[in-house]
Protein backbone atom coordinates (compact mmCIF):
# COMPACT_ATOMS: atom_id res chain seq x y z
CA UNK A 1 0.00 0.00 0.00
CA UNK A 2 3.07 2.28 0.27
CA UNK A 3 1.52 4.08 3.28
CA UNK A 4 4.98 4.39 4.83
CA UNK A 5 5.98 6.85 2.09
CA UNK A 6 2.78 8.15 0.45
CA UNK A 7 0.69 10.22 2.85
CA UNK A 8 -2.24 10.80 0.52
CA UNK A 9 -3.56 10.87 -3.03
CA UNK A 10 -5.60 13.75 -4.40
CA UNK A 11 -7.55 14.25 -7.63
CA UNK A 12 -9.04 17.59 -8.61
CA UNK A 13 -11.28 18.47 -11.57
CA UNK A 14 -11.63 22.03 -12.88
CA UNK A 15 -15.04 22.92 -14.33
CA UNK A 16 -16.74 26.13 -15.48
CA UNK A 17 -20.35 26.88 -16.31
CA UNK A 18 -20.75 27.67 -20.01
CA UNK A 19 -22.98 30.75 -19.51
CA UNK A 20 -21.08 32.48 -16.67
CA UNK A 21 -17.92 34.64 -17.08
CA UNK A 22 -14.84 32.72 -15.95
CA UNK A 23 -13.50 35.10 -13.28
CA UNK A 24 -16.25 35.56 -10.71
CA UNK A 25 -14.06 36.62 -7.79
CA UNK A 26 -14.73 40.32 -8.43
CA UNK A 27 -18.34 39.83 -9.53
CA UNK A 28 -20.38 38.85 -6.48
CA UNK A 29 -23.58 38.43 -8.52
CA UNK A 30 -21.97 35.78 -10.72
CA UNK A 31 -20.27 34.13 -7.74
CA UNK A 32 -23.68 33.83 -6.09
CA UNK A 33 -25.07 32.19 -9.24
CA UNK A 34 -22.27 29.59 -9.15
CA UNK A 35 -22.92 28.77 -5.50
CA UNK A 36 -26.70 28.48 -5.86
CA UNK A 37 -26.45 26.47 -9.09
CA UNK A 38 -23.94 24.00 -7.65
CA UNK A 39 -25.89 23.42 -4.44
CA UNK A 40 -29.12 23.02 -6.39
CA UNK A 41 -27.61 20.66 -8.97
CA UNK A 42 -26.11 18.34 -6.35
CA UNK A 43 -29.41 18.24 -4.50
CA UNK A 44 -31.37 17.55 -7.68
CA UNK A 45 -28.96 14.73 -8.54
CA UNK A 46 -29.30 13.21 -5.07
CA UNK A 47 -25.59 13.66 -4.38
CA UNK A 48 -25.79 16.29 -1.63
CA UNK A 49 -25.94 13.84 1.28
CA UNK A 50 -23.17 14.47 3.81
CA UNK A 51 -22.06 17.76 2.25
CA UNK A 52 -22.01 20.94 4.30
CA UNK A 53 -21.93 24.32 2.61
CA UNK A 54 -19.36 26.80 3.94
CA UNK A 55 -19.52 30.42 2.79
CA UNK A 56 -16.02 31.62 3.56
CA UNK A 57 -17.02 35.18 4.45
CA UNK A 58 -19.26 33.83 7.21
CA UNK A 59 -16.51 31.72 8.80
CA UNK A 60 -13.97 32.86 11.41
CA UNK A 61 -10.63 33.48 9.71
CA UNK A 62 -8.93 30.75 11.75
CA UNK A 63 -11.55 28.16 10.79
CA UNK A 64 -11.26 28.72 7.07
CA UNK A 65 -7.46 28.86 7.30
CA UNK A 66 -7.54 25.53 9.16
CA UNK A 67 -9.46 24.01 6.25
CA UNK A 68 -6.69 25.14 3.90
CA UNK A 69 -4.03 23.72 6.24
CA UNK A 70 -5.82 20.36 6.01
CA UNK A 71 -5.95 20.79 2.20
CA UNK A 72 -9.75 20.49 2.18
CA UNK A 73 -9.74 23.81 0.33
CA UNK A 74 -6.94 25.56 -1.54
CA UNK A 75 -5.05 28.56 -0.26
CA UNK A 76 -6.08 30.36 -3.45
CA UNK A 77 -9.73 29.99 -2.45
CA UNK A 78 -8.95 32.02 0.68
CA UNK A 79 -7.98 34.94 -1.55
CA UNK A 80 -11.60 35.11 -2.71
CA UNK A 81 -13.12 34.73 0.75
CA UNK A 82 -15.76 37.42 0.19
CA UNK A 83 -17.41 35.52 -2.65
CA UNK A 84 -16.09 31.93 -2.46
CA UNK A 85 -17.72 28.89 -0.88
CA UNK A 86 -17.01 25.20 -0.41
CA UNK A 87 -19.18 22.13 -0.10
CA UNK A 88 -17.32 19.70 2.13
CA UNK A 89 -18.05 16.09 2.99
CA UNK A 90 -15.62 15.61 5.84
CA UNK A 91 -16.17 11.87 6.27
CA UNK A 92 -14.26 11.08 3.06
CA UNK A 93 -12.40 14.38 2.42
CA UNK A 94 -14.55 15.32 -0.56
CA UNK A 95 -14.78 19.01 -1.49
CA UNK A 96 -16.43 21.09 -4.19
CA UNK A 97 -14.73 24.49 -4.14
CA UNK A 98 -16.76 27.28 -5.70
CA UNK A 99 -15.23 30.53 -6.93
CA UNK A 100 -11.49 29.93 -7.03
CA UNK A 101 -9.77 30.46 -10.43
CA UNK A 102 -12.44 28.24 -11.99
CA UNK A 103 -16.09 28.14 -11.06
CA UNK A 104 -15.69 24.67 -9.57
CA UNK A 105 -12.80 22.59 -8.28
CA UNK A 106 -14.09 19.10 -7.48
CA UNK A 107 -11.57 17.43 -5.18
CA UNK A 108 -11.15 14.11 -3.40
CA UNK A 109 -8.33 13.07 -1.06
CA UNK A 110 -7.64 9.45 -0.18
CA UNK A 111 -5.07 7.95 2.20
CA UNK A 112 -1.94 6.32 0.79
CA UNK A 113 -1.42 5.64 -2.93
CA UNK A 114 -4.98 5.39 -4.23
CA UNK A 115 -5.50 7.83 -7.09
CA UNK A 116 -8.08 5.60 -8.73
CA UNK A 117 -10.41 5.79 -5.74
CA UNK A 118 -9.98 9.57 -5.53
CA UNK A 119 -10.69 9.93 -9.27
CA UNK A 120 -13.77 7.71 -9.05
CA UNK A 121 -15.18 9.90 -6.26
CA UNK A 122 -14.57 13.08 -8.31
CA UNK A 123 -16.12 11.65 -11.47
CA UNK A 124 -19.21 10.58 -9.53
CA UNK A 125 -19.82 14.19 -8.50
CA UNK A 126 -18.84 15.50 -11.95
CA UNK A 127 -21.29 13.13 -13.66
CA UNK A 128 -24.06 14.07 -11.24
CA UNK A 129 -23.54 17.78 -11.92
CA UNK A 130 -23.28 17.25 -15.69
CA UNK A 131 -26.76 15.73 -15.72
CA UNK A 132 -28.14 18.97 -14.28
CA UNK A 133 -25.95 21.75 -15.74
CA UNK A 134 -23.80 22.52 -18.78
CA UNK A 135 -20.03 23.05 -18.46
CA UNK A 136 -17.82 25.01 -20.87
CA UNK A 137 -16.53 22.36 -23.29
CA UNK A 138 -14.91 22.32 -26.73
CA UNK A 139 -14.96 19.21 -28.93
CA UNK A 140 -11.28 19.59 -29.78
CA UNK A 141 -9.84 21.10 -26.62
CA UNK A 142 -12.00 19.47 -23.95
CA UNK A 143 -13.06 21.30 -20.79
CA UNK A 144 -12.28 25.03 -20.92
CA UNK A 145 -10.59 26.49 -17.86
CA UNK A 146 -9.29 29.80 -16.55
CA UNK A 147 -5.67 28.59 -16.78
CA UNK A 148 -4.65 27.03 -20.13
CA UNK A 149 -2.61 24.31 -18.40
CA UNK A 150 -5.85 22.87 -17.00
CA UNK A 151 -7.68 22.82 -20.34
CA UNK A 152 -8.46 19.33 -21.60
CA UNK A 153 -9.46 16.85 -18.94
CA UNK A 154 -9.24 19.60 -16.32
CA UNK A 155 -7.77 16.98 -14.00
CA UNK A 156 -4.85 17.24 -11.62
CA UNK A 157 -3.71 14.04 -9.94
CA UNK A 158 -1.19 14.37 -7.13
CA UNK A 159 0.59 12.34 -4.49
CA UNK A 160 1.89 13.69 -1.19
CA UNK A 161 5.12 11.82 -0.47
CA UNK A 162 7.57 11.74 2.44
CA UNK A 163 11.09 11.36 1.03
CA UNK A 164 13.52 12.07 3.89
CA UNK A 165 16.41 9.81 2.85
CA UNK A 166 16.30 10.84 -0.80
CA UNK A 167 16.52 14.42 0.49
CA UNK A 168 19.24 13.66 3.03
CA UNK A 169 21.20 11.80 0.34
CA UNK A 170 20.98 14.86 -1.95
CA UNK A 171 19.09 12.87 -4.58
CA UNK A 172 16.24 15.32 -5.12
CA UNK A 173 18.01 16.92 -8.09
CA UNK A 174 17.95 13.56 -9.85
CA UNK A 175 14.35 13.05 -8.74
CA UNK A 176 13.42 16.41 -10.25
CA UNK A 177 14.90 15.40 -13.60
CA UNK A 178 13.08 12.07 -13.47
CA UNK A 179 9.79 13.79 -12.69
CA UNK A 180 10.10 16.35 -15.49
CA UNK A 181 11.02 13.64 -18.02
CA UNK A 182 7.57 12.11 -17.71
CA UNK A 183 5.80 15.47 -17.80
CA UNK A 184 5.08 15.82 -14.10
CA UNK A 185 5.77 18.48 -11.44
CA UNK A 186 7.38 18.23 -8.02
CA UNK A 187 6.51 20.86 -5.42
CA UNK A 188 6.30 21.42 -1.70
CA UNK A 189 3.50 20.27 0.57
CA UNK A 190 1.18 23.19 -0.25
CA UNK A 191 1.75 23.18 -4.00
CA UNK A 192 3.20 25.75 -6.35
CA UNK A 193 5.79 28.04 -4.77
CA UNK A 194 5.82 26.10 -1.49
CA UNK A 195 8.90 24.65 0.19
CA UNK A 196 9.28 20.92 0.81
CA UNK A 197 8.73 21.30 4.55
CA UNK A 198 9.28 18.11 6.51
CA UNK A 199 10.74 16.49 3.37
CA UNK A 200 7.20 16.25 1.99
CA UNK A 201 6.81 16.57 -1.76
CA UNK A 202 3.77 16.84 -3.99
CA UNK A 203 4.01 15.01 -7.32
CA UNK A 204 1.40 15.98 -9.94
CA UNK A 205 0.77 16.27 -13.67
CA UNK A 206 1.76 19.52 -15.38
CA UNK A 207 -0.84 19.69 -18.16
CA UNK A 208 -4.15 18.02 -18.86
CA UNK A 209 -4.51 18.59 -22.61
CA UNK A 210 -3.90 15.67 -24.95
CA UNK A 211 -3.88 12.96 -22.29
CA UNK A 212 -6.80 10.97 -20.95
CA UNK A 213 -7.70 10.78 -17.29
CA UNK A 214 -6.59 7.15 -17.23
CA UNK A 215 -3.20 8.02 -18.72
CA UNK A 216 -2.64 10.78 -16.17
CA UNK A 217 -3.53 8.52 -13.24
CA UNK A 218 -1.31 5.74 -14.58
CA UNK A 219 1.67 8.08 -15.09
CA UNK A 220 1.48 9.65 -11.62
CA UNK A 221 0.93 6.24 -9.99
CA UNK A 222 3.89 4.69 -11.83
CA UNK A 223 6.21 7.51 -10.80
CA UNK A 224 4.93 7.32 -7.23
CA UNK A 225 5.79 3.63 -7.10
CA UNK A 226 9.23 4.31 -8.56
CA UNK A 227 9.99 6.98 -5.95
CA UNK A 228 8.72 4.63 -3.22
CA UNK A 229 11.18 1.99 -4.40
CA UNK A 230 14.05 4.49 -4.41
CA UNK A 231 13.25 5.77 -0.91
CA UNK A 232 12.69 2.23 0.41
CA UNK A 233 16.09 1.11 -0.88
CA UNK A 234 17.78 3.92 1.04
CA UNK A 235 15.83 3.04 4.19
CA UNK A 236 16.92 -0.60 3.92
CA UNK A 237 20.51 0.50 3.47
CA UNK A 238 20.32 2.83 6.49
CA UNK A 239 18.81 0.04 8.59
CA UNK A 240 21.55 -2.40 7.62
CA UNK A 241 24.61 -0.14 7.42
CA UNK A 242 23.90 2.86 9.63
CA UNK A 243 21.35 1.79 12.21
CA UNK A 244 22.91 3.54 15.23
CA UNK A 245 23.15 7.00 13.59
CA UNK A 246 19.62 6.50 12.21
CA UNK A 247 18.17 5.57 15.61
CA UNK A 248 20.08 8.41 17.26
CA UNK A 249 18.60 10.97 14.85
CA UNK A 250 15.07 9.61 15.34
CA UNK A 251 15.24 9.31 19.12
CA UNK A 252 16.74 12.77 19.53
CA UNK A 253 13.76 14.18 17.65
CA UNK A 254 11.39 12.07 19.76
CA UNK A 255 12.98 13.44 22.92
CA UNK A 256 12.73 17.04 21.78
CA UNK A 257 9.11 16.74 20.60
CA UNK A 258 7.99 15.07 23.83
CA UNK A 259 9.76 17.50 26.16
CA UNK A 260 10.13 20.88 24.42
CA UNK A 261 8.21 23.83 25.86
CA UNK A 262 8.65 26.01 22.76
CA UNK A 263 8.41 24.66 19.21
CA UNK A 264 8.77 26.98 16.19
CA UNK A 265 7.09 25.61 13.08
CA UNK A 266 10.26 25.22 10.99
CA UNK A 267 11.96 23.25 13.75
CA UNK A 268 8.85 21.10 14.12
CA UNK A 269 9.00 20.04 10.47
CA UNK A 270 12.57 18.78 10.89
CA UNK A 271 11.72 16.68 13.94
CA UNK A 272 8.37 15.55 12.52
CA UNK A 273 10.14 14.15 9.47
CA UNK A 274 12.48 12.12 11.69
CA UNK A 275 9.54 10.99 13.82
CA UNK A 276 7.60 9.80 10.79
CA UNK A 277 10.64 7.99 9.44
CA UNK A 278 11.02 6.17 12.76
CA UNK A 279 7.34 5.21 12.90
CA UNK A 280 7.34 4.05 9.27
CA UNK A 281 10.43 1.89 9.79
CA UNK A 282 9.14 0.36 13.03
CA UNK A 283 11.84 2.03 15.11
CA UNK A 284 9.22 3.81 17.23
CA UNK A 285 5.97 2.47 18.67
CA UNK A 286 4.11 5.63 17.69
CA UNK A 287 1.34 4.81 15.17
CA UNK A 288 1.96 6.29 11.75
CA UNK A 289 -1.61 7.61 11.62
CA UNK A 290 -0.98 9.64 14.79
CA UNK A 291 2.20 11.12 13.34
CA UNK A 292 0.36 12.10 10.16
CA UNK A 293 -2.49 13.67 12.16
CA UNK A 294 0.09 15.73 14.04
CA UNK A 295 1.08 17.47 10.82
CA UNK A 296 -2.24 19.32 10.57
CA UNK A 297 -2.88 19.79 14.26
CA UNK A 298 0.18 22.00 14.89
CA UNK A 299 -0.40 24.43 12.03
CA UNK A 300 -1.13 28.00 13.09
CA UNK A 301 -4.87 28.15 12.45
CA UNK A 302 -5.45 24.69 13.94
CA UNK A 303 -3.64 25.80 17.08
CA UNK A 304 -5.78 28.94 17.38
CA UNK A 305 -8.91 26.79 17.12
CA UNK A 306 -7.45 24.30 19.64
CA UNK A 307 -6.50 27.05 22.10
CA UNK A 308 -9.76 28.94 21.47
CA UNK A 309 -7.85 32.20 21.16
CA UNK A 310 -5.71 34.16 18.74
CA UNK A 311 -2.03 33.23 19.04
CA UNK A 312 1.23 34.68 17.76
CA UNK A 313 4.94 34.76 18.53
CA UNK A 314 6.06 32.86 21.63
CA UNK A 315 2.46 32.02 22.58
CA UNK A 316 2.07 30.17 19.27
CA UNK A 317 5.32 28.22 19.78
CA UNK A 318 4.29 27.40 23.35
CA UNK A 319 0.86 26.14 22.25
CA UNK A 320 2.45 24.05 19.49
CA UNK A 321 4.80 22.38 21.96
CA UNK A 322 1.92 21.68 24.37
CA UNK A 323 -0.26 20.24 21.59
CA UNK A 324 2.59 17.96 20.44
CA UNK A 325 3.22 16.68 23.96
CA UNK A 326 -0.49 16.01 24.45
CA UNK A 327 -0.86 14.06 21.21
CA UNK A 328 2.33 12.04 21.53
CA UNK A 329 1.39 11.07 25.07
CA UNK A 330 -1.43 9.08 23.48
CA UNK A 331 0.97 6.78 21.64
Amino acid sequence: MRHDIVLSSRVRLARNYEDVPFDVSQRPEFAAICVARTVGALKAAGQDKGFQLYRLREMPAASRQAMAESRLISRDLLNNAESAAAMVRAEDAMTVMIGEDDHLRIQAIRPELDLLSAATACFRIDDALSRQVSFAFDEQLGYLTACPTNTGTGMRASLLMHLPLLTKGKQMGNVGQLVSKVGLNIRGVYGEGADALGNIYQISNQVTLGRTEQELIATVTALGNQLCDMESALRDKARNEGRIPLEDMILRSWGILTHARLMPLNEFYQHWSNLRLGAAMGLLKTPLALVDALLDRVQEAHLCVWAEESLSGQAMDEARAACIRELLAMS
